[in-house]
């Protein structure tokens, strides 16, 4: 959802925008952020600078892209006295961020995403980890909830096991439909995602990983057995310490890292 504190610009339905307009929630989330004129902020989806601007005072400079071409002049010209502002028109989802000529583990990533590109730009910067220090995101509260799953819960899964292998997952605070223009139809939940430096348990193969998890998912009512056959045999289980009876959601990060370490043998 891209911010904004005013309804000049009309709300395209193709680029998912709900204009952020509470100021309370902007000084919340920019309080989460922290912004210290040494970060290297980058914006995702600034649209009219609900965000843009606060971060911009605070830091002094920003990165952002922006995907809807007719915001850019009247954010740069909303931004042209606060600092340095360099923005971008592209689509975050191809963007490879390592353009940004960043130094490892520096990149403070920050925005209101869209719903209807949420997960995959997720899985996008994930693959791109290693350049990220953290990410806080206003996000739709039922895909937050399923970042912040524990293994067992209903709605633990893929995106669960994903986002945990990689990151610290902290749950900040919830926000009204009403804080949008126009109020979209589901509650919004603001998220900090902080690398796992190091990581607690780290996959040999990380593409099979990502492998082994995607396909357990993809048949989540299937016992493991069944959904990684063609992946992993009787004895792959027994030496990875799992039971081939369970379900996916049953199995936590660790255990996934064991089965895909099993499967590159």
């Amino acid at each position: 959802m891209t911010a904004s504190p005013t309804a000049r610009h009309r709300a395209r339905k193709r680029f998912g925008q709900n204009f952020l307009h509470d100021q309370r929630v902007v000084e919340r989330i920019v309080r989460a952020v922290n912004p210290q004129p040494e970060d290297r902020l980058l914006e995702i989806g600034p649209g009219q600078g609900a965000l843009t601007v606060p971060l911009l005072r605070a830091a002094g400079r920003l990165q952002a892209v922006e995907m809807d071409r007719d915001l850019i002049g009247p954010l740069q010209d909303r931004c042209a006295a606060l600092g340095e502002l360099d923005l971008l028109q592209a689509d975050a989802l191809s963007l490879d961020y390592r353009t940004f000529d960043v130094a490892s583990a520096s990149l403070r990533v920050v925005g209101n995403l869209p719903y209807n590109i949420s997960s995959p730009l997720l899985f996008h910067l994930l693959d791109q980890i290693d350049l990220l220090r953290d990410m806080h995101f206003m996000l739709q509260r039922e895909l937050v909830d399923r970042m912040a799953a524990p293994p067992g819960s209903r709605v633990y899964g893929r995106l669960s096991v994903m986002v945990q292998y990689h990151c610290q997952v902290e749950r900040l605070f919830t926000v009204p439909a009403g804080a949008f223009r126009p109020a979209p139809k589901v509650e919004s939940a603001v998220v900090r995602l902080t690398p796992l430096r190091p990581r607690p348990a780290t996959a040999a193969d990380p593409q099979q990983f990502a492998r082994v998890v995607a396909a357990a998912f993809g048949q989540r009512r299937k016992t493991l057995r069944r959904s990684l056959a063609t992946l992993l045999d009787a004895d792959a289980f027994v030496r990875a310490g799992v039971d081939a009876g369970e379900r996916p959601e049953q199995l936590d990060v660790a255990a996934f890292v064991r089965l895909a370490d099993q499967a590159c043998e």
